[in-house]
Parts: C-alpha cells; structure tokens; sequence
C-alpha cells in the first residue's frame, strides 16, 4: 500500500516555490478580506478611491508584481503534485488515491468558502483536479501546447468580451457597469454594514458572495484557466524545470522574459491609471497584458528562485520558504482565520472597510514574518502542519504520526 512522501524524499525547490506561492496569494486576498469586491475590482470605488501618491503606489505594486502571478505558480504546482502522487494514468493506486485527494479537498473547500471566507481556492483546485488528473500520461508538448491554449483563451477571452461592451448600446454599457465596475450607490455600503454586523450578518453576506462566486465564475472562468496552468504545471514538472534540473540558460532566458513581461503590465497599469479607469476599458482591453503575460512572470519568478537555490545565496530565508511550502495548506487557511479575524464583526474585530492599502499591505507583511517564523519552529517539533495531517490521514485511511520518531 502506498504511504506518504518521507521528508528525505521531497523535492526541496518545490517546497520553496509552494511557500513562495502561498504567502504570495496572500498580498492579492488580502483587498478581498478588508473591503467589498467591486472595490477590488475598481480601485477608483469606495471606501478608498485612489487619491494621494502613497495609495496609486500601493496599488500599482500589487497590480503588477503579484496579481494573477502567484495563482498561477501555485496552480502549476498543484498541477506538478498530481503527477508526485497519482503517477501514470494507468496507476490504479495513483488514480484511486488522487480521487479521495481531490475528494476531501473538495470538502476542506466547501467548508472553508461557506464558513470562513468566500474566496476560497480549494474547491476550485479540487473540480479542476478531477478533469487534470486524466491527462497525467499526456507528452510535455500536448501539455504544454494545450494548457496555453485553454489559459490564453479563458485568460484573454473574457477580457475580450468584456472588451466588446464598448461597441454595445449606451444602456447595456451601464447595465454592465453597474454589476461589475461601479456598483449603485448604497451598494458597497450595504455590504460594509452587513460585515460589520455581527455574525450572522457577516456570515449571511459571505456564503452570498460565495455562491454567486461558485455559480457565475467557476465554471465560466477559473475552472478552464486553473486547468490550463495545471497542465503547463505537469508539462514543466516532467521537464525537470519546476525542480531546478533545466539548464542555466533556460531559466536566465525565462527572467529576461519576465522583465519584459513586467514593463509591459506597468505600462497598461500606468495608462489606467492615468485615464481614472475607465469602463469597460479598464475591466476589458486594460487588462490584456495582465491575463497573457502574467504566466510569463511567474516562470521568471520560478527561475529566480531556483537560480538562488542552486547558488547557495540566502539559502537561509529559502529554507524558511521551504518550511512555509511543506505547510501550504495550513498556512493558507490561517491566512484566512487571521485576516477574518481582523477584518469581520462577529468573530474578530471588525474593521471591514475601515483599513487602507497601506495599512492593509504592513498587516500582509506582518502575516508574511509570522509565517516565516512559525512555520520552521513546527517542523521542527512535528512531521508536517495539523491540516496536512488531517487531509493525509483521510487520504491514506490508516494511523498517520504527527509528531517526529524521537518524541513519540
């Protein structure tokens, strides 16, 4: 019978792109566990419209260094870990033991979205894995060639259909906007009372904004991008790039790349800027170098990190990264617990849509060091984080020890 990975046999690279990935998703979420959605979505909305330097700068490094880039990385490596767990298609075990994976994640996810916070990715990865794992046995170029057509098309496409709204009548314009990029007034504020007003107000607002998440934008948009950037993940996995086994060149080139792809999305961003945001522009063709080049970002990030492993330079802070990765599913939903706990009345303080970029950003950092700080200090007590113990035991149906041989 199958076990669990032994920690002599992981593959360290991956540990420190799954930390660098989990507290990277964090600097995106965090506007989504302070302030209403469509305030995320339209940076010109309350509570806090773009008004002085300090915020348009925040804004614009969030924008252009980390949104879109670390969903990307770590849906790539959950793609990389149904080929670490499952094997070939043809692996009975493998397929048997990635569906109960794939099946209990599902459950973590439900409760998760429903319960603490509508965002949720896990049941995202977890419907998306039970179409990704039957492509496991693919070459790296059908992977490859087909993840980049279905992450380009849901990627770009729904920008360009937003896009198209500029051609449609006046008032279909401002049906649309009104949904999407600037709500009627009382909206946002609604929404700020209904976080601000207990529990069962805060919880009521929550599982509606996770319903109409999981109804409008799972199947329409992010099962068929995330599965895209599955495949690219299983694809540069059987490469040996994800690992840190390509050449010096490859990952120098995929930098360079990235670069590009950077001054690119801050060249949009900055027009955006400048134009006030204006729709559908800003929500449509405003966001096109976002959707396709964001990938190509992630990889020059992917290729900075190794290069620095593979160097011995800061291997220090790397291996505390590597200790965040192999608690990813922990530290994810804490991430969770902390920021609603912040930002929610009725089990935290309650300062929903009272708490600016930059302040929201230090609380990110804050996190980030805590994360960085604990997450060595349990490994070194216990074999793995409580969740991936949990989520393991489910899996493997047997006895599953926490703690380390020598403590037990």
């Amino acid at each position: 019978m199958r076990t669990p990975v032994t920690d002599s046999a992981r593959i360290e690279t991956l540990d420190v792109l799954r930390g660098f990935a989990v507290l990277g998703i964090l600097m995106v979420n965090a506007a989504f566990f302070a302030w209403p959605w469509q305030s995320v979505a339209n940076p010109t909305n309350a509570p806090f419209p773009l008004e002085d330097a300090l915020d348009r700068a925040t804004w614009f490094v969030a924008h252009v260094f980390f949104e879109n880039k670390f969903v990307a990385l770590f849906s790539m490596l959950f793609g990389a870990s149904l080929l670490l767990l499952g094997g070939e298609r043809a692996d009975a075990e493998g397929s048997r033991l990635l569906r109960r994976r794939l099946g209990w994640l599902a459950a973590f996810g439900l409760a998760h979205g429903v319960l603490i916070w509508f965002g949720d990715i896990l049941l995202v990865y977890a419907l998306t894995g039970l179409l990704a794992m039957r492509c496991r046995s693919w070459s790296v170029r059908r992977l490859l060639v087909v993840g980049v057509l279905l992450a380009v098309v849901a990627g770009v496409g729904l920008r360009g259909l937003v896009a198209t709204v500029a051609f449609a009548p006046p008032d279909a314009q401002a049906e649309l906007a009104a949904e999407i990029w600037s709500p009627p007034p009382g909206t946002i504020e609604a929404t700020i009372a209904a976080m601000q007003g207990g529990l069962v107000a805060a919880t009521r607002q929550n599982v509606s904004d996770w319903a109409e998440y999981v109804i409008a934008s799972v199947p329409l948009f992010y099962l068929w991008y995330t599965l895209g950037l599955m495949l690219v993940g299983m694809a540069l996995f059987r490469h040996g790039f994800l690992q840190g086994r390509a050449a010096r060149g490859t990952y120098l080139g995929w930098i360079a790349a990235g670069v590009a792809s950077l001054a690119a999305i801050a060249a949009q961003a900055g027009v955006m800027l400048a134009a006030g945001f204006p729709f559908p522009a800003a929500a449509g063709s405003g966001q096109f170098a976002q959707a396709f080049l964001s990938p190509v970002v992630t990889l020059a990030y992917v290729s900075g990190l190794v290069l620095l492993w593979r160097s011995g330079v800061a291997r220090a802070l790397l291996q505390r990264l590597a200790a965040v990765g192999r608690m990813a599913f922990t530290n994810y939903i804490a991430q969770s617990v902390v920021m609603t706990t912040v930002f929610w009345s009725g089990r935290g303080l309650g300062l929903y849509g009272e708490v600016d970029r930059p302040a929201l950003y230090a609380l990110v950092l804050a996190v980030w060091t805590l994360q960085l700080a604990w997450s060595p200090w349990w490994l070194r007590r216990y074999r793995m984080g409580p969740l991936e113990w949990a989520w393991r035991r489910l899996v493997y149906g047997q006895p599953l020890p926490l703690r380390h041989a020598a403590e037990r």
